[in-house]
Protein backbone atom coordinates (compact mmCIF):
# COMPACT_ATOMS: atom_id res chain seq x y z
CA UNK A 1 0.00 0.00 0.00
CA UNK A 2 1.15 3.37 -0.79
CA UNK A 3 0.43 7.22 0.35
CA UNK A 4 0.81 9.72 -1.68
CA UNK A 5 1.76 13.12 0.20
CA UNK A 6 2.57 16.30 -1.57
CA UNK A 7 5.91 18.06 -0.45
CA UNK A 8 3.80 21.08 -0.07
CA UNK A 9 0.69 20.94 2.15
CA UNK A 10 -0.90 23.87 0.22
CA UNK A 11 -0.66 22.01 -2.94
CA UNK A 12 -3.13 18.80 -1.06
CA UNK A 13 -6.71 18.93 -3.20
CA UNK A 14 -9.35 16.54 -1.85
CA UNK A 15 -10.71 14.10 -4.90
CA UNK A 16 -14.47 14.65 -4.65
CA UNK A 17 -15.46 13.31 -8.22
CA UNK A 18 -14.05 10.73 -10.58
CA UNK A 19 -10.28 11.67 -8.87
CA UNK A 20 -11.07 15.76 -9.32
CA UNK A 21 -11.69 18.26 -6.94
CA UNK A 22 -14.94 19.85 -6.76
CA UNK A 23 -13.43 22.72 -8.53
CA UNK A 24 -12.20 20.83 -11.47
CA UNK A 25 -15.59 18.62 -11.64
CA UNK A 26 -17.59 21.93 -11.63
CA UNK A 27 -15.71 23.38 -15.08
CA UNK A 28 -15.39 20.21 -16.49
CA UNK A 29 -19.14 19.78 -16.42
CA UNK A 30 -19.03 23.54 -17.31
CA UNK A 31 -16.95 22.41 -20.58
CA UNK A 32 -19.43 19.49 -21.49
CA UNK A 33 -22.25 21.98 -21.28
CA UNK A 34 -20.74 24.79 -23.25
CA UNK A 35 -20.05 22.14 -26.20
CA UNK A 36 -23.26 20.47 -26.13
CA UNK A 37 -24.80 24.40 -25.94
CA UNK A 38 -22.59 24.94 -29.37
CA UNK A 39 -23.53 21.88 -30.74
CA UNK A 40 -27.34 22.69 -30.69
CA UNK A 41 -27.04 25.58 -31.35
CA UNK A 42 -24.88 25.60 -34.39
CA UNK A 43 -25.71 22.50 -35.98
CA UNK A 44 -27.80 23.81 -38.94
CA UNK A 45 -25.79 26.19 -39.58
CA UNK A 46 -22.35 23.75 -40.36
CA UNK A 47 -21.23 21.03 -41.15
CA UNK A 48 -20.23 18.15 -38.96
CA UNK A 49 -16.48 18.91 -38.76
CA UNK A 50 -16.10 22.62 -38.50
CA UNK A 51 -18.91 21.90 -35.82
CA UNK A 52 -16.60 19.31 -33.70
CA UNK A 53 -13.51 21.92 -34.03
CA UNK A 54 -16.16 24.74 -33.16
CA UNK A 55 -17.31 22.76 -29.86
CA UNK A 56 -13.81 21.74 -28.79
CA UNK A 57 -12.47 25.66 -29.09
CA UNK A 58 -15.95 26.54 -27.04
CA UNK A 59 -15.06 24.18 -24.22
CA UNK A 60 -11.41 24.33 -24.01
CA UNK A 61 -11.20 27.94 -22.07
CA UNK A 62 -14.41 26.37 -19.27
CA UNK A 63 -12.34 23.66 -18.93
CA UNK A 64 -8.87 25.39 -18.59
CA UNK A 65 -10.49 27.27 -15.95
CA UNK A 66 -10.65 24.47 -13.87
CA UNK A 67 -6.75 23.00 -14.55
CA UNK A 68 -4.44 26.43 -14.62
CA UNK A 69 -2.72 27.47 -12.00
CA UNK A 70 0.12 30.09 -12.52
CA UNK A 71 2.39 30.88 -9.25
CA UNK A 72 0.21 29.06 -7.07
CA UNK A 73 -2.79 31.40 -8.48
CA UNK A 74 -6.36 29.66 -9.69
CA UNK A 75 -7.35 31.32 -13.20
CA UNK A 76 -9.99 33.59 -11.10
CA UNK A 77 -6.90 34.74 -8.97
CA UNK A 78 -4.72 35.27 -11.93
CA UNK A 79 -7.44 37.64 -13.32
CA UNK A 80 -7.96 40.22 -10.64
CA UNK A 81 -4.51 40.41 -10.69
CA UNK A 82 -3.95 41.28 -14.05
CA UNK A 83 -6.94 43.74 -13.26
CA UNK A 84 -6.04 45.00 -10.36
CA UNK A 85 -2.38 45.91 -11.53
CA UNK A 86 -3.19 47.01 -14.90
CA UNK A 87 -6.71 49.05 -14.78
CA UNK A 88 -7.40 49.21 -10.57
CA UNK A 89 -3.71 50.43 -9.92
CA UNK A 90 -1.39 50.98 -12.60
CA UNK A 91 1.80 52.38 -11.37
CA UNK A 92 4.76 53.79 -13.42
CA UNK A 93 7.93 52.05 -11.98
CA UNK A 94 10.82 54.40 -12.19
CA UNK A 95 14.53 53.61 -11.54
CA UNK A 96 16.54 56.05 -9.70
CA UNK A 97 19.63 54.48 -8.76
CA UNK A 98 21.07 56.33 -5.43
CA UNK A 99 24.98 55.93 -4.63
CA UNK A 100 25.01 55.43 -0.63
CA UNK A 101 28.73 56.33 -0.81
CA UNK A 102 28.05 59.69 -1.63
CA UNK A 103 25.15 60.16 0.46
CA UNK A 104 26.96 59.62 3.32
CA UNK A 105 29.94 61.59 2.79
CA UNK A 106 28.12 64.70 0.85
CA UNK A 107 28.38 66.87 4.05
CA UNK A 108 32.14 66.30 4.27
CA UNK A 109 32.60 66.63 0.18
CA UNK A 110 30.81 69.94 0.24
CA UNK A 111 32.63 71.28 3.44
CA UNK A 112 35.84 70.06 1.83
CA UNK A 113 34.99 72.17 -1.90
CA UNK A 114 34.32 75.14 0.28
CA UNK A 115 37.60 74.90 1.79
CA UNK A 116 39.35 74.59 -1.53
CA UNK A 117 37.28 77.81 -3.23
CA UNK A 118 38.53 79.52 -0.30
CA UNK A 119 42.16 78.67 -0.75
CA UNK A 120 41.75 79.40 -4.72
CA UNK A 121 40.41 82.80 -4.42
Amino acid sequence: MEVKINREIRDYTESLFFGLSLRQFFFSVLAVAAAIGLYFGLRSHFGLETLSWMCILGAAPCAALGFIRYHGMTAEQLLWAYVKSEFLMPRRLVFRSTNMYYEALKGRLHKHEQERMKRND
